[in-house]
């Protein structure tokens, strides 16, 4: 659908708010430098993990990583690049993708906002600052260091560089910050505070001390000679996740706003869910429940049931007790026995490693490219499904056709993140 059909949209519209849509995307990832790419390698079922530099893994356990596939430095000027922790210039490179995917919207500034999480920030420049300010003293500290480390640069870069002034906001809540970020945004628009919202996640996390600390949690995986083999969502083998860096970024508007300027809708943002398990610090609950209750609140506000689902783009780190409590909350909500009618599974995290802040808006590209074309992405790596965990979904583990109808067909993306975040963002097609 090339053209805004608002009144169909407004139909299936989300608990009789402002309906919102989607009318651009970008992405840069360990598999593509921007989303065209990115969606064509995971269609390719092709992995972005590899063996990191030495200088990053020495005397650790894990010598492996997911980099983004960019060189930062030809893409953004060296004059602003020295002014920006590589998590902004990852969620700025993404973020002018998207703007140019949606046409280059006019929009009144007063009514054009931001919404962009990360789970950090600027952490290579924290470590940077620490290591000259105890080798060389203060005076030797690039005056931008604060911004620079700061959570909400990504937003503000992106904001400064659009002129978005109705508000620029930013989501620190660990694996979920990214898709919470959208939901946020998707929320300032039905409250009238924005037209257009430009809504993701970033992060730049491979550095040593922080490969150091999950290891310490044993929570990455060690599988440092067969790299692209190691990020292994629901198989019986998997040992844990494999840390990536990145950057995902909607353009949500208005259906009126994206009607009046003739927009291309790509999908409606239907729905939202957020929820908290109030279980632990970094496990998640191990019945799911607190993910059960955000894809369930996500389809209650999206006016949509399980039986409208057609595909899901699972959270699915790798991790033991991640997948399996993600695999409890599917079968509870969406039905382990509706034979052909069980909605297409698909854990993109085994291709681009976990992205921690940015994984959510990723994964929440490669949902709406699956309503799109109609065609859900594989799983890779698995070669034997867990039976404790897997058993009851459909994975798919090579690119699969989806039953999609127009203006009915729902995606979900799951987010989780540590301290118990759930997001579930729900994705209708356009009619």
């Amino acid at each position: 659908m090339d053209i805004v059909d608002i009144e169909n949209i407004m139909d299936i519209g989300d608990s009789g708010n402002t309906a919102v849509v989607v009318t651009g995307f970008g992405a840069v990832t360990p598999v593509g430098a921007d989303a065209p790419s990115a969606w064509k390698a995971m269609l390719a079922g092709q992995s972005g993990v590899r063996t990191l530099p030495q200088e990053t893994t020495a005397g650790l356990q894990v010598r492996i990583g997911a980099p983004a596939d960019i060189d930062l430095a030809a893409v953004i000027p060296s004059s602003r690049l020295r002014t920006m922790d590589r998590c902004a210039g990852l969620a700025l490179t993404a973020a002018l993708e998207a703007w140019r995917h949606a046409g280059l919207p006019e929009v009144d500034p007063e009514r054009l906002a931001v919404s962009v999480g990360t789970g950090i920030g600027g952490f290579s420049t924290t470590v940077s600052v620490l290591d000259t300010f105890r080798e060389r003293g203060w005076r030797r500290l690039s005056p931008f260091s604060a911004p620079m480390l700061m959570p909400n640069s990504p937003a503000a870069w992106i904001g400064i560089e659009l002129d978005a002034r109705a508000g620029v906001h930013t989501s620190v809540s660990a694996c979920a910050s990214g898709a919470e970020a959208i939901g946020y945004g998707m929320e300032m628009i039905r409250s009238g505070r924005a037209d257009v919202v430009v809504a993701g996640g970033a992060e730049a996390m491979i550095t040593p001390e922080l490969l150091g600390m999950f290891s310490a949690m044993q929570a990455l995986s060690l599988r440092n000679d067969e790299p692209e083999r190691a990020s292994r969502p629901f198989d019986r083998d998997r040992d844990g996740f494999v840390l990536g860096e990145g950057a995902g970024i909607l353009v949500l508007e208005s259906a009126a706003h994206a009607a009046r300027r003739g927009a291309e809708v790509l999908a409606v943002a239907a729905g939202v869910g957020f929820s908290a398990d109030a279980h632990h610090i970094t496990a998640p609950h191990p019945e799911g429940s607190g993910l059960a209750l955000a894809m369930r609140n996500a389809l209650a506000d999206a006016r949509a049931t399980a039986q409208d689902v057609v595909h899901v783009n699972a959270h699915a780190t790798s991790t033991r007790a991640g997948d399996a409590a993600e695999a409890a909350a599917v079968r509870a909500e969406l039905g382990a026995h509706r034979g052909d009618r069980r909605p297409v599974v698909s854990a993109t995290k085994s291709m681009t490693g976990h992205l921690v802040g940015a994984a959510g808006a990723v994964e929440a590209v490669a949902a709406i490219c699956a309503l799109r074309d109609g065609l859900a992405p594989p799983t890779i790596n698995l070669d034997e499904p867990d039976p404790s965990t897997a058993a009851g979904l459909d994975i798919a583990t090579e690119p699969r056709r989806l039953p999609v109808a127009a203006g009915r067909s729902v995606a979900l993306s799951n987010s989780s993140g540590f301290g118990g975040h759930n997001v579930s963002l729900a994705f209708r097609t356009v009619g």
